[in-house]
């Protein structure tokens, strides 16, 4: 079967190529399932790896699928399987389990080791190609009503997974009740962080360089939040305008950026990072004014990175509840489709070039 990978390691080395076809049978305890691929999300992870940053292939192989963002329809399922049947439409979570507590209790996107297995980014293929297998264990299904948002479900767990990993730090205090957050970027995890920030009532600022109205804007503002152009009101005279914020999520790419809102947050606030800056800049902060003001404010810097089961599950019931709370919108994210997947040079094409495409995906075949 087709499939579209990288040698990890060589810069611009995207190509198809045929794979085996994956069998159920691979999946030792009956609890096999086998899925047709119908889309697959791609981003800034999969240019980064085609630009040979970071990725290793699997053991055996010195090519890697890329593609983490799964979508498809159930074909076969293993004689264990008890909670997939046949015709259900799914996602796959992306990490799977290494040897720390943390990976066998299923917290596997925390794990302490230094290698971690990611599939389509590091030492497992991803879901770029016609059928995959995998373990009931991190097969998740997506309910009929929301298979027009398909490859959404993943950058989604990621927005859940960093919020909900600053309410869990946040029960040091006791009671937190947040009020004011900014979202620092408008790409696919800050609209959908927005979407799950405001569907916890919590009034939102989503910042990003370009004034509107645009697509961005009309998504941040069909979630009735407030969209800020940083070009006009840059994060500093934000603060000064509305106040600091209690909850600060970065999702820019810049670590200038993500160490400057440092500043913009309040007592007892979190910000939380989620950009992965694989650069070499330095950034220039008072650090002694930052310093002081974090400790008397009891404030709090959490790194978030990848998700697994549980936040897949509640980024689909928050998917599925801002489809009702905010109808149209959601769909608005999903910018650019490319055709099959000989339409590989197509999908680097915008990744790399098009400033336009907000969430690109592949559509791999019909069901």
């Amino acid at each position: 079967m087709k499939a579209i990978a990288v040698r990890p390691g060589t810069p611009n080395s995207v190509h198809e190529r045929d794979i085996p076809m994956p069998s159920i049978g691979t999946i030792p305890d009956g609890k096999g399932i086998l899925v047709k691929v119908l889309k697959v999300g791609v981003d800034a992870t999969d240019r980064e790896i085609n630009d040979a940053l970071y990725g290793n292939s699997p053991p055996g192989d010195d090519y890697l699928v890329l593609g983490h963002e799964s979508f498809g329809i159930v074909k076969e399922v293993g004689a264990n399987v008890r909670n997939i049947k046949v015709g259900d439409y799914v996602t796959a979570t992306v990490r799977r389990p290494g040897g720390s507590i943390y990976d066998k209790i299923g917290t596997y996107d925390m794990t302490s080791e230094e290698t971690y297995y990611e599939r389509g980014i590091n030492l497992l293929h991803g879901y770029l190609t016609e059928y995959f297998v995998d373990h009931e264990d991190y097969v998740v299904r997506v309910p009929k009503g929301l298979k027009n948002l398909h490859v959404l479900m993943e950058p989604m767990s990621c927005a859940a997974k960093a919020i909900q990993q600053a309410f869990e730090a946040q029960r040091r205090m006791k009671v937190w009740n947040p009020k004011r957050a900014f979202v620092l970027g408008a790409g696919q995890i800050g609209l959908l962080s927005t979407l799950n920030l405001r569907l916890r009532g919590i009034e939102v600022f989503t910042l990003a360089r370009a004034a509107g109205p645009h697509l961005k804007s009309s998504i941040v503002e069909g979630m009735e939040a407030t969209y800020v152009p940083t070009s006009q009101t840059p994060l500093s005279e934000l603060t000064k305008q509305v106040g600091k914020a209690d909850l600060i999520i970065d999702a820019t790419g810049s670590s200038s950026i993500a160490f400057s809102a440092m500043e913009s947050l309040g007592h007892n606030g979190v910000l939380v990072w989620t950009s992965i800056t694989g650069g070499k800049v330095t950034t220039s902060v008072p650090s002694d004014k930052i310093n002081i003001e974090w400790v008397l404010g009891n404030k709090l810097l959490v790194g978030s990175v990848n998700a697994n089961r549980e936040h897949f599950e509640s980024g689909i019931r928050d998917l599925a509840l801002g489809e009702v709370m905010f109808p149209n919108v959601l769909p608005k994210i999903l910018t650019s489709p490319v055709d099959g997947l000989g339409g590989y040079k197509e999908m680097m094409r915008l990744l790399v070039e098009d400033n336009s495409a907000l969430k690109v995906y592949v559509n791999v075949a019909n069901e």
